[in-house]
């Protein structure tokens, strides 16, 4: 079962028991200071045009406080937290994951993405092109921190099991949501802006009623 909710994360956990999940796959804002907007001239155009990349504002510069670590560490058994090396909070003895965008080095933006895993000390590597409007599959963005699909169908695969309960607390464009449906596993996704949550359904919605699943969407 798929559960996507318009609702504070906070709210949420506080009603859910100890280890209610078996795994929290996360991506809280990193706290960088920094309204991300594709085209800042434009956003009163977001989502007119089918095709364009034009969404609203978005402040990325609030992280998340010690009381949300302390609840998601509460709820869930295992955790994969992007961003967390930008975090307070987080234990400094798990592994990592690098998501490797292949970016040239000479464009102005960052190489890779990290996470941290609960699992084990190990450091694992996935490999997809997403470098602005350069990807490994063209998709049509709703956020502006979006993340492929295919990425969270790799994390899955490699630190999940079908039938399993997963948690995101920040789901934004629904990736994490399309792949679990994919996947098999019970799921539950918090947004709490609810412009970005409605597109996050309809987004939702369209991708999963395909019949077969397309990897890297």
């Amino acid at each position: 079962m798929i559960e996507l909710l318009n609702i504070d994360c906070m709210e949420y956990m506080a009603t859910q028991p100890d280890n209610a999940f078996d795994l929290a796959i996360v991506d809280p804002p990193y706290g960088i200071k920094y309204n991300n907007v594709l085209h800042p001239d434009r956003p009163t155009k977001k989502w007119k045009n089918p095709n364009s990349q034009v969404y609203k504002n978005f402040n990325d510069g609030k992280q998340p406080n010690k009381k949300y670590f302390s609840d998601l560490f509460r709820v869930s058994k295992n955790q994969i937290i992007w961003g967390a090396n930008n975090f307070y909070g987080v234990p400094a003895n798990g592994g990592w994951i690098v998501w490797d965008k292949k970016v040239d080095p000479k464009e102005r933006l960052s190489m890779a993405e990290l996470a941290y895993s609960s699992f084990n000390k190990k450091i694992m590597i996935f490999r997809y092109l997403w470098a602005g409007f350069k990807k490994e599959k063209q998709v049509k963005r709703i956020h502006p921190t979006q993340k492929p699909v295919a990425l969270y169908n790799w994390l899955l695969k490699n630190y999940a099991e079908p039938g399993q309960r997963i948690l995101d607390t920040h789901l934004g464009s629904g990736s994490s949501a399309i792949a679990a449906h994919y996947f098999g596993c019970d799921f539950v996704g918090c947004e709490i802006d609810k412009e970005y949550y409605d597109e996050m359904v309809k987004r939702f919605k369209r991708e999963t009623s395909q019949i077969a699943m397309f990897e890297g969407i």
